[in-house]
């Protein structure tokens, strides 16, 4: 970028660009240092479980009387505590500093056509890497991620409780009830009472409120035309941020379309599927369904793919025949394509295409697959239709055409519906 720049504008280019490296080696520096043991809450940041877990461990370590061996596990899991506690305010940090950078990029070369990728480029990697953070703080907001039985079950003795309102985080930054310490940021009253805002609005405002009904009623009447205002203008944006995808107002507005997938791990992109699909009686073949479970990878949160293996189960020749045999297996792939939606329709519709390998021949057991004679081809292609079943389950409708159906021996099922579910 700052080539690019400089061969257009070199004084902004050195203007802009001079002296980045020791900006980046002082963030490096900081992130590189040793945590300060002395601090007893390093992450600028109140999380309620970390706070309760952590002033737990520091309740355990002052029992008298507790077992070396007990004792030093404590102490263990309480460093490790702060260590996630200055890990996290570290990544905080290198968001604030990105985030700051962009913004001074963005103002400053937005004029330039030539770089616009270039800024793009930026503006995602800064969004991804705030949406993994945010990822990261919602697993240790997670109570089961906490263990918070175990929390729960400390929270139930009375010398706990009494030591919580005095050391934990929350107490220092509100007063809590039984707390002697002063508030974070050194207010010692805590939190303003209504009866002082009402004061405090009287003082400002004067007489203009005695025109609304007397000076109590006018600050109660006023105070609640004011909420109300605020509350409407509060909503708008939350709408807004909604739209945006944003849930706070820390959270950085992406100038794309982000991919919901990227900032997950590899495993929750993984997705399980189960598939079946009936044939009716041919002159070669009994009634046979074909069950399939394929494992998938999500690319996007419009293009999935993957493999599987499927299993042929003969159902017999018709309901005076019923006869269950093994009458075959099959080796799959697939890939799926949202397609986009117009006017508020085609929502859930999905391109599919796949290749599939059929072992058609009758055996009484697997070891007789080892003798592979007889392989049908198929190359599908046709539409998916996705659905939700309760709030994670997922299932499927599949309409697909065999283009190889003609060159199959026996000639296969040109068409194929097929119905699968979300594991």
């Amino acid at each position: 970028m700052r080539k690019k720049l400089a061969a257009k504008d070199s004084a902004k280019a050195v203007e802009l660009f001079s002296g980045t490296q020791e900006q980046y080696q002082q963030l490096q520096n900081r992130l590189q240092a040793p945590l300060d043991k002395s601090i007893s809450y390093p992450l600028k940041e109140y999380l309620p479980g970390m706070d309760s877990l952590g002033t737990a461990m520091n309740y355990l370590e002052k029992i008298p009387g507790l077992p070396a061996d007990k004792l030093k596990k404590v102490a263990a899991v309480s460093n490790q505590l702060k260590e996630l506690q200055g890990k996290l305010q570290k990544a905080s940090e290198i968001k604030d500093f990105i985030r700051q950078r962009q913004q001074q990029l963005q103002e400053q070369l937005s004029q330039y056509t030539n770089l616009a990728k270039n800024l793009k480029g930026i503006n995602k990697e800064v969004f991804y890497y705030s949406e993994r953070l945010k990822e990261y703080k919602a697993l240790i907001k997670d109570r089961k991620k906490l263990e918070e039985k175990a929390i729960a079950a400390i929270r139930e003795i009375p010398a706990f409780k009494s030591f919580f309102q005095k050391n934990s985080y929350l107490s220092q930054l509100f007063r809590l009830p039984g707390s002697t310490l002063p508030t974070a940021g050194g207010v010692g009253g805590g939190l303003q009472t209504r009866a002082q805002v009402q004061q405090q609005l009287q003082q400002v405002l004067g007489t203009s409120l005695s025109s609304v009904g007397g000076v109590g009623g006018g600050t109660e009447q006023l105070l609640q035309q004011q909420v109300q205002a605020a509350q409407g203008q509060l909503n708008k944006l939350k709408d807004k941020l909604n739209k945006l995808g944003g849930g706070s107002s820390d959270d950085a507005m992406p100038d794309f379309k982000p991919n919901g997938q990227k900032t997950k791990s590899f495993l929750k992109r993984i997705e399980h599927q189960l598939s079946i699909q009936t044939s009716g009686t041919t002159n070669y073949l009994p009634a046979t369904m074909d069950i399939a479970l394929m494992v998938g990878y999500k690319l996007s949160d419009k293009i999935s793919f993957g493999v599987g293996g499927g299993y042929k189960l003969g159902l017999g020749r018709g309901w005076n025949h019923i006869s269950l045999s093994h009458q075959g297996i099959s080796l799959r792939s697939y890939l799926d394509a949202k397609l986009p939606s117009f006017g508020g329709a085609g929502g859930g519709l999905w391109l599919s295409g796949g290749f599939e390998y059929q072992y058609l021949k009758e055996f009484e057991n697997f070891r007789q697959i080892k003798n592979l004679d007889l392989w049908q081809r198929s190359a599908l292609f046709g539409i998916t239709k996705k659905y939700k079943i309760g709030k994670k389950k997922e299932g499927r409708i599949q309409l697909l055409f065999d283009v190889l159906a003609g060159q199959q021996v026996p000639r296969g099922q040109a068409l194929k519906f097929r119905v699968g579910w979300g594991l």
